[in-house]
């Protein structure tokens, strides 16, 4: 084998790698919104199809799928704009290298710890709230449009914010790592028909934002003092204290925690 060919495998493999790349990082943006996922799946059922209607030689239906692939494209962008602008934009504030902090387990326990303290407070006093975590992709939009605080993370601090009357106690409170960086942050709500009624704008913009981002929600209401978490663009309504407190600790683990959990799990299967 010559140079040469050597040189044009290696083309092939970054070409490929590249491709496939692309495509993980497109699927990885869109997984959790259900219309994009729609689109995708009907994309490659019609090209399936249409690969069946060369091979089996159907002339009507591939000259239909034919208009279908010519025309298609263009319909689902008209069609679906508001959903591929939000995945383009939610594409290009993901971090490739992984979360904006790694918190060590002592500083994830102390996280958990003064946020839930807050939370059991706001919760018990029926003081509204939203709480949102920043992980793999960034909220830095909402930042610059809210108000910069950047401060340790303190149940007082995060108690003072929603405090009736505070100018602030209506939007949302960002962290990022183990530090308060904005409040009065607003997001956008979810278009959803399933979520109740009742539901108000905070549990609503909980849920939005948890569709384009993979932020971790924590929405205290504040006619009923109900605590409910949104994540992956699922609302987990009335929840308790401790169901809080695990699933924060479990979903702010560094990832390396968690192969090496399950890679040990696998062995003593």
């Amino acid at each position: 084998m010559s140079l040469s060919d050597i040189a044009v495998i290696l083309r092939n493999i970054v070409d490929i790698s590249i491709v496939w790349l692309i495509i993980f990082y497109v699927l990885k943006s869109i997984r959790n919104n259900v219309k994009l996922m729609l689109i995708v799946k009907v994309v490659v059922g019609i090209l399936i199809i249409k690969l069946l209607s060369d091979w089996l030689n159907l002339v009507v239906a591939g000259l239909l799928l034919d208009y279908i692939i010519t025309w298609g494209p263009l319909s689902l962008i008209i069609l679906f704009q508001p959903e591929l602008r939000a995945a383009l934009e939610q594409l290009g504030r993901a971090k490739l290298l992984g979360r904006h902090k790694v918190l060590t387990l002592d500083a994830r326990e102390k996280l958990v710890y003064e946020i839930t303290t807050a939370v059991e407070y706001l919760k018990r006093n029926r003081m509204g709230a939203m709480i949102v975590l920043e992980r793999d992709v960034s909220l830095q939009d909402y930042i610059e449009q809210s108000t910069k605080l950047y401060a340790d993370v303190s149940s007082e601090l995060i108690i003072s914010v929603f405090f009736p009357n505070n100018p602030l106690h209506k939007g949302g409170l960002i962290i990022q790592g183990d530090r308060i960086t904005s409040a009065g942050a607003i997001f956008p709500v979810t278009t959803k028909n399933e979520l109740s009624k009742r539901l108000g704008d905070r549990h609503r913009g909980a849920v939005g934002i948890s569709e384009i981002t993979d932020a971790l929600v924590i929405v205290v209401s504040e006619q009923t003092g109900h605590l409910s978490l949104a994540l992956n663009s699922e609302l987990m309504y009335n929840i308790s204290l401790d169901n809080l407190k695990i699933t924060l600790i479990d979903e702010l683990r560094p990832r390396k925690d968690v192969y090496v959990e399950e890679e040990n799990e696998n062995e003593n299967i």
